[in-house]
């Protein structure tokens, strides 16, 4: 960890606790973060509030080491996607767990990184913003250690970011990867070969930018499956062949080739396991992010570990913590959560735990069958015991959209009792 890291998160944990934070104990306004820490409260007993989301501790530790590991087994340097948690804290962690840096979207996120020291961005979108590149150029010029690679997908994108850096009077090239579009009617990206090597040598036209390498995502490719996904892959290691015996990346220390999201990188370590001796050392890049929380919905269903379980498994660090406060009839109850603090965009939350007078059984006969923005709609079947006053622990779906809606997050070991809180910058 950097000095400027450190001071970094050690602000954070300076922050005082007040109104901002939903979930933390009312009387623990006015301390800081880390004197709330060091309290080491309970967080059934501890004076926290519902709804509250919170994560496990050991669940957490064990996710970042399996992807850990799973990189490097498999030889891929690790960039995982920082939108996800959008969480400094865990950023650090990440890279302490091996990672060659973060992967972002927007330049908000690269500025929230970089405000913590972050020395390596991938930045896995288009970058055109004049505004954006203006202050990526001043963050280039002003700290040599500072490595940031983005995204290129038309000749017109090119022209737009060398003239903004030209108008910035940029003294170090910003590097970019040509991104091969997944396929008719994906998301962004260049359709064809043809158009990748028009856009290269765009930017072999400029003294701003250099060419550094291919990039994509294989979560895009229409109608993904196993075949599929890892055909494009193979294209997308072919133009980056094609680009090196064309001698695109002359003069480079190494060639970045990078692809993964977290429903396909078992196909991406097995393709880019294929990459051919190029003329300089390849960077395989995999950007993997809904990993270091995971979930109970949509990547419990698609995590790759599914495919290969002798890889290992990853375990859903997320549960948000609500109380009943209705009991209407025999068939239906209301929790105090709803879209304004649990993810619904794939899935809607998942009943699975109820804890009264300090006991903990699962939530059977009970499901969420709607949200409202500050209720969940409960059913209930004869077999649930539930009442007004219990705490009932929701599972979720879709990391990126959990942590968002929460700015002070408590870290729970399996006892409850609350260990960190990970702060969030959306």
């Amino acid at each position: 960890m950097t000095a400027d890291t450190a001071q970094s998160l050690a602000r954070l944990a300076a922050e005082r606790v007040d109104h901002r934070f939903k979930g933390l104990p009312p009387d623990a306004d006015g301390l800081t973060v880390a004197e709330l820490a060091g309290q080491r409260r309970n967080l059934f007993t501890g004076g926290f509030t519902t709804p509250v989301l919170a994560l496990s501790a050991e669940r957490l530790e064990h996710n970042l080491k399996l992807m850990e590991t799973y990189a490097a087994r498999h030889g891929l340097a690790f960039a995982p996607h920082g939108k996800t948690s959008m969480a400094p804290q865990l950023f650090q962690r990440q890279i302490e767990h091996g990672a060659w840096g973060i992967t972002l979207a927007v330049p908000h996120q690269v500025r929230v990184a970089r405000a913590f020291g972050t020395r390596r961005v991938f930045l896995a979108n288009e970058l055109v913003d004049a505004a954006a590149l203006r202050w990526i150029a001043a963050e280039l010029d002003a700290d040599p250690d500072f490595e940031l690679v983005c995204y290129v997908d038309s000749v017109r994108g090119v022209e737009l970011m060398d003239a903004a850096l030209r108008d910035a009077g940029a003294t170090r090239p910003v590097d970019v990867v040509v991104e091969l579009a997944a396929g008719e009617g994906a998301r962004t990206g260049v359709r064809t070969e043809t158009e990748c090597a028009a856009v290269a040598d765009a930017v072999a036209g400029t003294r701003t930018l250099r060419l550094v390498g291919v990039a994509g995502y294989e979560g895009e490719v229409p109608k993904a499956d196993t075949g599929r996904v890892t055909a494009w892959l193979r294209r997308l290691v072919a133009l980056a062949a094609d680009f090196d015996k064309a001698g695109r990346f002359a003069g480079l220390d190494g060639i970045v080739v990078s692809a993964g999201g977290s429903a396909w990188f078992d196909a991406v370590a097995e393709v880019f396991a294929e990459i051919p001796e190029l003329s300089l050392p390849v960077l395989k890049l995999l950007r993997s992010g809904a990993y270091v929380s995971h979930d109970d919905g949509h990547y419990r269903k698609l995590t790759p570990f599914n495919r290969v379980p002798e890889e290992g498994a990853l375990e859903p660090a997320f549960r948000l913590w609500t109380q009943v406060v209705s009991r209407p009839s025999a068939e239906q109850a209301f929790v105090n959560a709803g879209k304004r603090d649990a993810a619904y965009d794939l899935d809607l939350p998942f009943a699975q735990v109820i804890r009264r007078d300090g006991a903990e059984r699962p939530a059977t006969g009970v499901s969420v069958t709607a949200l409202s923005d500050q209720h969940a709609w409960l059913a209930t079947t004869p077999e649930a015991d539930l009442e007004v006053g219990d705490w009932v622990g929701l599972g979720l779906s879709h990391p990126c959209t959990s942590f968002d809606k929460w700015q002070l997050i408590p870290v729970a070991e399996a006892d409850g009792t609350v260990v960190d809180y990970v702060r969030t910058f959306f």
